[in-house]
């Protein structure tokens, strides 16, 4: 999977370096597949690998998180 991520993100990082160096007619086609692909491909690819096997439940706030946190903060004092 990192393989892929890092295949998308080069292709897409020279996707937009060659839209801006060669003047062509179709430059700027280049440029805006080059944001699409980073914005709508890379970054939910690198969203899901970071995230896999996390629980989201650790990352919310809930009344219990809440009262971690402000034990946390009593025992800092």
């Amino acid at each position: 999977m990192k393989y892929i991520i890092l295949l998308v993100f080069i292709a897409c990082i020279t996707s937009i370096i060659v839209g801006y160096t060669i003047d062509v007619s179709y430059s700027q086609k280049l440029i805006g597949g080059g944001v699409l692909g980073l914005f709508f491909v890379f970054i939910p690819l690198f969203s899901y690998h970071r995230w896999k096997g996390r629980d989201i439940k650790d990352y919310m706030i809930t009344k219990e998180n809440l009262d971690k946190m402000r034990d946390n903060e009593r025992r800092k004092k």
